[in-house]
């Protein structure tokens, strides 16, 4: 078996290396300059004449950037601009030094970035003297289905490092003991500390690969002094301590050992019938300092990892696992004299749930056939390079996809792609000549490449806001102070600090149970509830009070009910308004209403959903005369208004039809049928759209405020009013 596995060990020259590696990065960028192409005539797509990002998350950082520019450099927890985030702090950088525009350095950073992971996959083939292998896992990897995704062209996020710097890492490792040179000691564990400062959360990834390390260890080479020093000073770069300081100790380190094993002259040397007397005693000397040392080695080995066992850097693990693969319909939150039950954000996260086995294979590899032969590739590659067992935990950590979220996939992608790499290697090894073997070679590797390709070119994202909307938030940014709050969903937090430069109550990282639920509770409830919730939700998050319960508290109850129908009645005193509160409301928000209403409608003593309400809307609805036809068993019979759900007919309350004057004003038309009835039909003419709803949706401040514009003129103040998106002032 090891003679079929066996391929021709070499290593590529500096030169030959160096231009393998450009190859690969700008094969990488250039792939991803399609999305750019394909949209760089859509002026709906830009702003200030650049593409938008086209990920939320990204508005985050961009916004800690733009504050460093702006000569902020301290964090506030209330504004909570992330000047201290490494991917703003590295934007900003290059924005400072780089001729080109803040817009368009955010926009490709993902692709220059995301496409270094090239160069840790080459190095790791001229590690194991596979440097074809690595070439093509480079080529390969780097754009495959997955990453690709998450790295591409205006996805502005930490992803675009966040697979990158743990394959350095298992380069790092694997370099180290192939060479055993106290030279190469150091580059595991100075790219785990970056690693770790650029994302935190690969913590328990981190601490897999130097467990695997262990593991090989203590299979293959337990008596192999080096890779305990290896693992002593990558301990260190684990420690929940300052970068800086984990730097400053791993030198230090680095030094000691270095200077210990290179004092003495004669370490190394055997014993020999020429030696002298001296020279014999001095050899025996330096054996017995030799195993001193290694006792030495061994203890700090064993200190350290002790110490670091009892850091509490553990308890990120513990987090992570809470967040991504625990499934609890509620979530705990409140003060220690006020326990109360929200819906928990993980049941609506698309990136946290079970994905079919096509789409896991396919982010993978890129396409079924290519995923089996890349698993057989993984296992000779293992089965003929051992070290390549220190790589398990990124496979492990990608098919937990498979149950536990999408985003996963994308850390099997470098190992995936080493494994092709390899299985082509071996196919091209007994050809007679260089030319056929590499011509054979690029065939193989442009057939695996190809789905790849064509998910890249189908794969049209759009970008996260249309200038239209941009130029909402850029109109209320003129109007508004940095310290007024706006209203939306969570999913419109970071556009709306960005862009409007306000602060908001929910946003991408803020988005627990507790946050939710005043936020969904102001949008979904009625006009009157919705506006008292928000004045309490502005002081008392302002305060660093965000719970219900510090409400409650303050206003003597232990009951949640009493509190919820209190703000509906308008039965408590407001607290004194210190700032504005803007309320924005966007067309999209209409597709994502009910998963909005979720964290709201619950009973907030038990977790379980109290309320139901009904929702349906459809553009691809047909007029026959007599009915309208709305799809999915539903239709409007016009002669005897009722509504058909399937074989039963229900009574309409009322027909609304809204549409756009040419002066730009909406005008709202309402036929009641019957009174009372609980349902009524929405005919949004401008925008082609039926909607079919309950009286609880259709009394929300949402659909009172942009779908109607039927909202009580004592509570809110219209101040920007377009077809794509509205805002609106708090008065109270």
């Amino acid at each position: 078996m090891k003679k079929l596995l066996k391929t021709e060990d070499s290593e590529w020259g500096i030169t030959q290396l160096f231009f393998a590696i450009l190859f690969a990065f700008l094969f990488s960028v250039g792939m991803r300059y399609i999305w750019v192409d394909q949209f760089s005539a859509v002026e709906s797509f830009k702003w200030l004449g650049e593409l938008m990002i086209n990920t939320n998350d990204g508005y985050y950082f961009a916004e800690g950037a733009r504050d460093l520019l702006n000569g902020q450099t301290e964090y506030n927890s209330i504004d909570g601009s992330p000047v201290h985030n490494p991917v703003a702090q590295l934007t900003a950088f290059f924005a400072s030094i780089l001729p080109f525009s803040f817009e368009t350095t955010i926009l490709w950073m993902p692709s220059f970035l995301g496409s270094l992971l090239v160069i840790p996959l080459i190095l790791i083939g001229q590690a194991l003297k596979q440097p074809l292998m690595g070439f093509i896992a480079g080529v390969v990897g780097a754009v495959t289905w997955s990453y690709y995704n998450r790295t591409m062209t205006g996805y502005y996020d930490s992803d675009m490092l966040a697979i990158v710097l743990p394959t350095f890492v298992l380069w790092g490792i694997i370099v180290a003991i192939k060479k055993r040179e106290n030279s190469f000691l150091l580059f595991a564990p100075l790219f785990e500390v970056v690693y770790l400062y650029w994302y935190p959360q690969g913590f328990s990834l981190s601490l897999a690969l130097i467990g695997m390390t262990f593991i090989y260890t203590v299979m293959l080479e337990r008596k192999e002094m080096y890779n305990y020093k290896l693992m002593s000073i990558f301990f260190i770069a684990l420690f929940p301590i300052e970068a800086y300081i984990k730097i400053a100790v791993i030198i230090a380190l680095f030094g000691v050992i270095f200077w210990l094993e290179n004092i003495d002259h004669y370490t190394d040397h055997e014993e020999n019938e020429t030696d002298s007397d001296e020279v014999v005693n001095l050899k025996k000397k330096a054996k017995k300092r030799k195993i001193t040392f290694d006792r030495y080695i061994i203890a700090v080995f064993l200190i350290s990892g002790v110490a670091l066992l009892f850091s509490g850097a553990f308890d990120s693990i513990i987090a992570q696992l809470k967040s991504y693969v625990g499934r609890a319909e509620s979530a705990v939150g409140g003060t220690d004299e006020i326990q109360l039950k929200y819906y928990n954000v993980v049941q609506t996260v698309r990136e946290a749930s079970a994905i079919p086995f096509d789409v896991f294979v396919n982010r993978i590899s890129g396409h079924p056939i290519t995923f089996w032969i890349s698993s057989l590739g993984v296992l000779l590659l293992i089965f003929r390079f051992r070290i390549m067992l220190i790589a398990i935990p990124m496979i492990g950590l990608g098919f937990l996809a498979y149950q536990n979220g999408l985003r996963f996939t994308v850390y099997a992608v470098p190992i995936y792609a080493l494994g092709l790499g390899y299985l082509i290697t071996i196919i091209v090894k007994d050809f007679n000549t260089n030319l056929l073997k590499y011509a054979f070679a690029t065939i193989l590797t442009t057939l695996a490449l190809y789905p790849n390709y064509i998910h890249i070119k189908e794969y049209k994202v759009p970008v996260v806001f249309n200038k239209n909307e941009v130029a909402v938030l850029d109109e209320l940014k003129q109007m508004a102070k940095s310290d007024d709050y706006t209203m939306a969903w969570w999913d419109y937090g970071y556009p709306i600090r960005y862009y409007a430069d306000t602060r908001t109550f929910v946003d991408g990282a803020k988005h627990s149970g507790n946050r939710n639920y005043p936020a969904s509770f102001s949008l979904m409830r009625d006009p009157i509830a919705s506006a008292n919730m928000a004045r309490f939700s502005a002081e008392y998050f302002n305060n660093g009070k965000p719970e219900i319960s510090h409400m409650m508290k303050d206003l003597g109850l232990t009951n949640p009910d009493e509190f919820i129908a209190g703000i509906h009645r308008s039965k408590f005193k407001l607290p004194a308004k210190t700032r504005d509160v803007y309320y924005y409301l966007p067309l999209r928000m209409l597709n994502i209403l009910p998963t909005v209403g979720l964290f709201s409608q619950i009973d907030l003593k038990t977790g379980n959903q109290k309320i139901r309400p009904f929702f349906y809307q459809t553009d691809n609805f047909k007029d026959t005369g007599k009915e309208i036809v709305l799809g999915g068993g539903l239709s409007f019979d016009k002669t005897k208004g009722t509504l058909k759900v399937g074989n039963q007919e229900k009574p309409i309350d009322s027909f609304f039809i809204t549409q756009y004057q040419k002066n730009g004003q909406m005008k709202t038309q309402r036929m009641q049928l019957r009174a009372g009835a609980g349902i009524s039909i929405i005919f949004m003419q401008s925008y082609g759209k039926m909607i079919v709803v309950d009286n609880y949706t259709l009394n929300s401040a949402y659909f009172q405020l942009f779908i109607l514009e039927t909202y009580p003129r004592e509570l809110f103040e219209p101040v920007i009013l377009t077809p794509i998106a509205k805002v609106f002032r708090l008065k109270i």
